[in-house]
C-alpha cells in the first residue's frame, strides 16, 4: 500500500531489574527511513491524445501525461515513452519531459504530404534497474494510449471549407478549379517537352482547409502521355569537304533523327531534290533505316555547292523536312586541304547559267 509518509519515528523504552517499578529506566528515538519500491505502474490520464501535423514543420505536436503513485523523487517515477506502431518512416519521435514526466511526441521529418497514422505508445517506470530490464512485458509497469495525427487529405470525404490551388506546374499547362478541384489545361501538352520525364508529366497541386491557422495538404498527378507524329525528323552532319581530285567520291555519311516515338520515326525516306542543267553532279544511297551516303558523280571544281536534302519519316501522315548539305570542294596538295572561297562558285549561280545557256540553245535551234 502506498504510505502517506516514507520517514517514521519510534520512541523505545528500557527497564532493569526486570521491569519493576524499583528499577531504572532509559529512552531513545528510532527513525525508521522507507525506500519506494518501484510498484506503480505509469497511467496515461487519457486513452486518447489529438495532435495535428502542419506540412512541411517539424516540432513537437502533442504532450502526453502520465500518473504514477510511485515516489517523484525515485527513478521509479520516471516514464520512459516509446513508439510500438504506427511510425514505418521513422518520421516522428517521443522524449520525456524531465520536469513534467510528460511524452513530448515530435516531427523530426518533413514529410510532403501529411499523413494521419495511430500511434501507440507507451510508458514504463525506469528506476529500479530490474524493473528497468523488464522492458514493459510486467502489464503492472506499462500502459498505453493512441495518439491520433490529422492534416487535409486528397479522398472523397474532404471537408466543406477546402480550397484549391495550382503548386508545382513545371511547363505551366494546367489550372485547377479553386472550389472543385477539377484541373484543366491552358495549352497543348508536348509529350518531346524537357518537363517531361518517360512520357510522365508531374504536377503538384494544394488542398487548403479553413482553419485557423489553415492546414495544408499536397496532392501529386501523374499525366501519362501519348506520341504523335509531330516532329519532323533532323539531318546530320549538314557540313562536308572534299577534294576537287579526289579518287573516292563518296562525299560523306548522313544520318537522321526524330524525338518522336515508333511508328512516327524511321525507316527514313532520303532524296534529293531535283537538279537542273545538262547533268547530274551527285547522288544518295540509303545505307539503312537511319542513314545514307552522298556520292559525286565526277571530281567538281573548288567551290561551296549547297546540295538540298529531303528526309521524310514513316508516320501517318508522314513528315518531312528538307535541309541543305553545305559541300566544300577543297584544293588539297601534301595532305594540306585549302577551302578558302576566293574562287568559290555557289551552286545556285551555276544552274541558273546552266539553265539560260539551255534557253538560248533552244531560242537558236
Amino acid at each position: 500500500q502506498t504510505m502517506e509518509s516514507p520517514k517514521y519515528e519510534l520512541v523505545i523504552e528500557a527497564k532493569d531489574m526486570g521491569g519493576m517499578d524499583v528499577g531504572l529506566t532509559g529512552t531513545a528515538t528510532a527513525t525508521i527511513l522507507i525506500d519506494d519500491k518501484n510498484d506503480h505502474a505509469p497511467e496515461f490520464t487519457k486513452k486518447e491524445f489529438q495532435a495535428t501535423v502542419k506540412e512541411g514543420v517539424t516540432g513537437v505536436i502533442v504532450n502526453l501525461t502520465v500518473g504514477d503513485r510511485d515516489d517523484p523523487a525515485t527513478g521509479a517515477w520516471r516514464a520512459v515513452y516509446s513508439i510500438i506502431n504506427g511510425n514505418p518512416g521513422q518520421s516522428f519521435e517521443i522524449h520525456t519531459n524531465p520536469q513534467t514526466n510528460e511524452g513530448m511526441l515530435s516531427v523530426v521529418k518533413v514529410r510532403t504530404i501529411p499523413s494521419c497514422p495511430v500511434f501507440l505508445l507507451s510508458g514504463s517506470s525506469s528506476g529500479d534497474p530490474l524493473m528497468k530490464a523488464t522492458k514493459c512485458k510486467d502489464k503492472f509497469l506499462c500502459s498505453s494510449a493512441i495518439v491520433l495525427c490529422s492534416a487535409p487529405q486528397f479522398d472523397n470525404n474532404l471537408c466543406t471549407f477546402v480550397r484549391y490551388s495550382v503548386f508545382k506546374d513545371p511547363a505551366g499547362w494546367l489550372e485547377i478549379n479553386p472550389t472543385n478541384g477539377t484541373v484543366g489545361t491552358t495549352a497543348v501538352l508536348d509529350r518531346e517537352s524537357p518537363f517531361v520525364h518517360n512520357n510522365v508529366y508531374t504536377a503538384l497541386f494544394l488542398a487548403i482547409d479553413s482553419g485557423n491557422p489553415p492546414a495544408t495538404g499536397t496532392g501529386t498527378l501523374h499525366i501519362t502521355l501519348e506520341d504523335v507524329n509531330d516532329n519532323v525528323p533532323s539531318l546530320y552532319p549538314t557540313l562536308a569537304k572534299v577534294c576537287d581530285d579526289a579518287k573516292d567520291l563518296r562525299v560523306v555519311v548522313l544520318g537522321a533523327s526524330d524525338k518522336d516515338l515508333h511508328p512516327n520515326t524511321d525507316p527514313f525516306k532520303f532524296e534529293l531534290s531535283k537538279q537542273s542543267g545538262p547533268e547530274k553532279l551527285w547522288r544518295i544511297n540509303r545505307l539503312n533505316n537511319t542513314h545514307a551516303q552522298v556520292i559525286l558523280l565526277q571530281n567538281l571544281k573548288k567551290a561551296n555547292y549547297n546540295i538540298p536534302i529531303s528526309v521524310t519519316d514513316s508516320g501517318k501522315p508522314p513528315l518531312t523536312n528538307t535541309t541543305e548539305l553545305r559541300l566544300q570542294v577543297c584544293t588539297c596538295k601534301k595532305s594540306k586541304m585549302d577551302c578558302s572561297a576566293t574562287d568559290a562558285l555557289h551552286i545556285s549561280l551555276t544552274l541558273i547559267l546552266l539553265s539560260l545557256l539551255s534557253l538560248f540553245c533552244k531560242s537558236f535551234a
